[in-house]
């Protein structure tokens, strides 16, 4: 074979490929980001993959409501920031456009500047120069910018009439209506989150101006941080319940390891959490977001140190798990006067056969003297296998008692609080050392459904036991406090 033969052999061959590449960008969403950016979008990012697969089949209608036998038309999309959720919407509008130049896009933000600069995003992006390995271009040939129509807000493809137009929910859409309907990230900051003005100024633009300027047909993609039970995506989910279908992506998993550790590592995301508040992070990183002004518990006094020698009583009272469904929550502490001072606290998820001999050892060390276990649950077995292990520790003097708790559970937790944000003292610092028991009780709400109610249930109980619904032993006061503070 001669020198320009060889040449023209590779040359095919990699005509043949770049060619396979392309038809797979054209039919792939997610090949299409890949190769338009591989430095963004890689193959390990498996959280990609989820979104970009979610995208193309609302797109293609492939995401069916199994109760209406309709597909799914909103798509609410929540992803913690920094995980190129905005970028990743402006890719989506090029390849909706290149793949019909018919489609009509609206994009809406929380102010006129960043849909200015999300609309010049798709718009350069649909320009870039074909010097680029893969561009928009490149997968469809025809996807150019209309001569002369290249408005930072307001564009037309080539042979459209009208398909862009990027706006806010303070700005007009007078002449244009689109197909497909891009909310990002309606809300501000904090501040934003909780003005009710604000929030209600969204739905009713989304639900009066908006939505009449939708075509038939149209697909919405709601893409935004979580704030508050009633941001938009929660107002929308709400009121269009059946046309709703959510992808909700949190920062860490249930091994409270990073969903993805090259664009976000773990240890960066456990420092954040570490320093926001609470709610904050919940909301934004985990997609939970709280109605704050619901929450049923407010701030609970803290002690620095205590002398255990003075407690009259050392009492827990413990809410067992439902099937795995439930947590099971331990309440530990020690009883002086009317308050209760907390020593330990149990709260997990985990079989029996971890929490049972857990208990028991915390039982022990924590010299506890009378321990009531709610019976309802199967209860009265594991309060039966406790005390099998207590007397493997040679703990003799923890009196087990168990019981079928009768009263409603809501009504207990709802009656009780007063009594339990009085007096109940924890220690300083909490709620990092009982994360999951605080984000329990810091996050239940006063009214509407909440996620679970062990941990309110087992503090209201020991509150109870405090006011004498469940007597104990009771044990001589010994010395003063010798290091004490209360806030």
């Amino acid at each position: 074979m001669g020198i320009l033969q060889e040449f023209k052999s590779i040359s095919t061959g990699e005509k043949t490929q770049r060619e396979a590449e392309i038809e797979k960008g054209k039919k792939s969403f997610r090949q299409y980001c890949n190769m338009i950016n591989s430095d963004f979008f890689k193959k390990e990012r498996v959280y990609q993959d989820i979104v970009c697969d979610t995208l193309q089949k609302m797109y293609e209608r492939k995401i069916i409501n199994e109760k209406t036998k309709k597909p799914y038309d909103i798509l609410i999309l929540n992803l913690p920031p920094g995980f190129g959720k905005s970028y990743t919407a402006s890719l989506f509008a090029t390849w909706v456009l290149g793949k019909n130049n018919k489609n009509q896009v609206i994009t809406v933000s929380y102010g006129q500047d960043l849909a200015i600069s999300f609309s010049k995003t798709v718009r350069n992006t649909i320009q870039l120069e074909e010097y680029h390995d893969f561009v928009p271009v490149s997968f469809f040939p025809e996807l150019k910018i209309k001569e002369g129509d290249g408005a930072a807000d307001n564009w037309a493809l080539k042979n459209a009439y009208m398909s862009y137009l990027g706006t806010s929910f303070t700005g007009k859409l007078t002449g244009m209506r689109g197909n497909l309907i891009i909310i990002d990230d309606p809300i501000k900051n904090a501040e934003e989150a909780i003005n009710e003005k604000v929030k209600q100024g969204h739905f009713d633009f989304y639900k009066n101006t908006l939505t009449s300027r939708m075509l038939p047909n149209s697909l919405q993609i709601i893409i935004q941080t979580r704030w508050a039970t009633d941001d938009l995506a929660g107002k929308i989910i709400t009121e269009y319940t059946e046309r709703c279908y959510v992808l909700q992506l949190a920062a860490l998993d249930k091994n409270d390891k990073s969903i993805c550790e090259s664009l976000y590592p773990t240890e960066d995301l456990i420092r954040k959490r570490e320093t926001l508040d609470e709610h904050i992070w919940l909301a934004n990183y985990m997609q939970q977001p709280i109605d704050i002004k619901g929450v049923l518990y407010g701030k609970f006094k803290t002690y620095d140190v205590i002398d255990s020698d003075l407690f009259e009583r050392q009492i827990a009272y413990i809410d067992t798990a439902d099937e795995g469904k439930d947590y099971l929550c331990a309440v530990i502490g020690g009883v002086i006067g009317r308050y209760g001072y907390i020593t330990g606290i149990y709260y997990t998820d985990k079989p029996m056969e971890v929490t049972e001999p857990e208990t028991a050892r915390l039982l022990s060390l924590l010299q506890t003297r009378d321990c009531l276990i709610e019976s309802n649950n199967g209860g009265r077995g594991f309060a039966r296998n406790v005390e099998r292990e207590l007397k493997k520790l040679k703990c003799r003097k923890c009196n087990i008692t168990w019981f079928h708790q009768s009263k409603n559970k809501n009504t207990r937790i709802l009656v009780n609080a007063t009594n339990v944000m009085e007096q109940v003292v924890f220690p300083e610092g909490w709620e990092k050392k009982y994360r999951e028991f605080y984000k329990a009780i810091s996050n239940y709400q006063r009214k509407g459904k909440n996620a679970h109610d062990d941990a309110p249930d087992a503090l209201t109980g020991f509150v109870e036991m405090i006011n004498g619904d469940v007597k104990g032993r009771m044990k001589p006061v010994a010395s003063p406090i010798r290091a004490f503070k209360l806030f």
